[in-house]
């Protein structure tokens, strides 16, 4: 996963982007790293991308990871999403989609992946539709060299089939679990980007 902090007001449009997916995909991939939460922590707090709409949660997000230490914030991570068994908040379309796990939303996301060309890495213990997974999808199809597969028709359409029907309902769960702090404020921020990209894909149509 991307390790990267997206804070220059000065990146491109399209690199911001693919830079906010890919410190999504890394946040909510594994506990976050001390590195990555050292860069959060020094991180600007105006806007990571085009649009002040951002501005709040991001800061918002910045001041979570200043309040709280590393142990904390992996703890927080492992008592929402980790155990064994059934987590307390699932990450995984499937979930959310169909009310199971690895049911014909996975089935599906498999082949559009293979359409693109794309394939989960054995070294990922995830499936596909894990949410850090499919941010990582998107980043590629932002930032990726071939353009035949990274143009904004493939992100809008791989945007509303395997992302927007469902993380903003991951987003409430997390919102909603008292021992969410950090991860509420990176729900929040995950709210707020999903928004915007739904926004400018809408334009699109």
């Amino acid at each position: 996963m991307n390790d990267s902090i997206p804070v220059s007001s000065a990146l491109d449009e399209e690199t911001a982007r693919a830079e906010v997916y890919g410190l999504l995909a890394a946040l909510y991939y594994a506990p976050p790293t001390p590195a990555l939460l050292a860069q959060l922590r020094v991180a600007v707090t105006e806007a990571p991308a085009a649009g002040g709409f951002l501005e709040e949660p991001w800061r918002d997000l910045v001041a979570a990871a200043r309040a709280r230490g590393d142990a904390q914030i992996a703890s927080e991570y492992d008592a929402l999403f980790g155990g064994v068994g059934k987590p307390e908040v699932y990450l995984f379309g499937s979930h959310y989609i169909s009310g199971f796990l690895n049911e014909k939303p996975l089935a599906v996301l498999r082949g559009d992946l293979a359409v693109l060309g794309l394939a989960r890495d054995e070294a990922v213990s995830e499936t596909e539709d894990h949410f850090a997974c499919v941010c990582e999808v998107m980043r590629y199809l932002i930032a990726g060299d071939d353009v035949a597969v990274a143009n904004l028709t493939q992100q809008r359409q791989f945007f509303t089939t395997h992302l927007q029907p469902w993380a903003l309902a991951m987003c409430d769960n997390i919102a909603a679990h008292p021992r969410a702090v950090f991860y509420a404020a990176l729900s929040a921020f995950t709210r707020a980007f999903l928004n915007v990209e739904t926004q400018a894909f809408d334009m699109l149509a």
